[in-house]
């Protein structure tokens, strides 16, 4: 049997990520539990973890990686640097035509690419097997404090990804004691956690929904809703959610309390185009509207189920301001009376160590045997969007959109 050759691409998105799909440990635990596996890391300036410590570790660096089989990256590929017939292993965001990407899409079938997104990589329940939800979490609920301190004057923290890891992080903000407010969360997966982890680390404590609406603290404190929390079926009856997730379309929103209590909004929640929107521009412009941080973790934009989030933010700027009365885009901390957003689509990407070292983990465990057992559990066909070009049947319904 001749060996399958993974590569480590390097990224060439702009802005450029830090983060990796195999840490020098890992791949380095891949070869060990795959003798019939070669590793080949290609060379990159930009990565959290330098060349020299792949080297390390006995890996082979090089600038050309198309002698390899599996080229290994995590965000979407430049247009033009791709290696023909090849298997590109990334987050492509294109499965929910997002039009962005559709020339990238278009450029993979010419090249007759078979692609493989980290995003549907999942067991026979459908549940993820690799995501950096929770690293995003820890550092949206980060930046979201970081906006609050800077629009008050009340702390100035530095950016997350001035810090080596998490543990740095965490140690920064252990005595920062921010004055009494009130957090909510939306959401109950690995987001949510690392958010709500977060706030804990700067000392604000968690209570339930039903206190944090009727009850005045003299110390911060936070809350997360499920979906149970904030929507209703549209006719009264009991919630289920596996019946919301099937039929957004016949809920309604109930969200609107919390926003006329709550001083931030840390959005970490999955949602449905077709679920309701948690903040309008009918919302904002009400006096009783309250939010003045919104901590947009799920950014979803175009319509999306935010009002104020009118474009995703970088990690370089990551923060802007939306005065509720023109529904404009200003400087972020021009006004008071402004809500200020942070937007960032690539948090993880703010501590790329940690993310990466976990995500790759996950990785060589749940997803790497699936090319050496022939796929027995399914787990590489369900991911694969593209095959020699061509979409798949379980893709086929972006046919139309990609020839559009």
């Amino acid at each position: 049997m001749s060996k399958i050759k993974f590569a480590v691409i390097k990224e060439t998105k702009t802005p450029p990520d830090r983060r990796t799909p195999l840490t020098p440990k890992t791949a380095k635990k891949l070869l060990e539990n795959f003798p019939e596996a070669e590793v080949f890391i290609q060379k990159s300036n930009l990565r959290a973890f330098k060349d020299e410590e792949y080297q390390a570790v006995g890996l082979p660096l090089t600038d050309d990686v198309s002698n390899c089989d599996i080229l290994m990256g995590v965000k979407e590929v430049k247009i033009g640097t791709f290696v023909p017939e090849k298997t590109y292993m990334i987050f492509a965001h294109v499965a929910k035509k997002q039009e962005h990407n559709k020339e990238l899409l278009k450029e993979m079938i010419r090249q007759k690419i078979t692609l493989i997104d980290y995003e549907y990589l999942t067991d026979e329940n459908n549940r993820r097997l690799v995501a950096f939800g929770y690293w995003a979490g820890v550092v949206g609920a980060y930046n979201g404090m970081r906006a609050w301190g800077l629009k008050f004057k009340e702390f100035n923290i530095p950016p997350a990804h001035t810090f080596h890891d998490k543990k740095q992080m965490y140690g920064h903000i252990k005595n920062i004691r921010p004055k009494p407010m009130k957090i909510v969360i939306t959401g109950g997966g690995r987001v949510a956690t690392g958010a709500a982890e977060t706030l804990q680390n700067f000392g604000i404590k968690e209570v339930i929904p039903e206190l944090f609406l009727i009850e005045k603290f003299d110390y911060p404190v936070f809350t997360r809703l499920d979906p149970a929390h904030y929507v209703r079926h549209k006719e009264g009856k009991e919630f289920d959610l596996w019946h919301f997730f099937k039929h957004p379309e016949e809920y309604v929103s109930t969200f609107e309390p919390y926003t006329r209590i709550a001083d931030m909004y840390i959005a970490a929640h999955f949602w449905n185009p077709l679920s309701p929107k948690f903040i309008t521009r009918e919302m904002v412009e009400n006096p009783k509207f309250n939010i003045k941080v919104i901590a947009d973790i799920s950014c979803d934009v175009d319509n999306g189920p935010i009002a104020t989030t009118i474009r995703a933010s970088s990690i370089a700027e990551p923060f802007y301001d939306y005065n509720p009365k023109t529904h404009k885009e200003e400087p972020p901390f021009s006004s008071p009376e402004n809500i200020t957003v942070m937007a960032v689509d690539n948090l993880p990407g703010e501590l790329p160590r940690d993310a990466s070292e976990a995500f790759s983990e996950a990785l060589v465990e749940k997803v790497i045997p699936a090319f050496f057992n022939g796929d027995k559990d399914g787990i590489l066909q369900r991911a694969t969007i593209l095959k020699n070009g061509k979409l798949t049947e379980k893709f086929a319904y972006l046919n139309e959109w990609v020839n559009s």
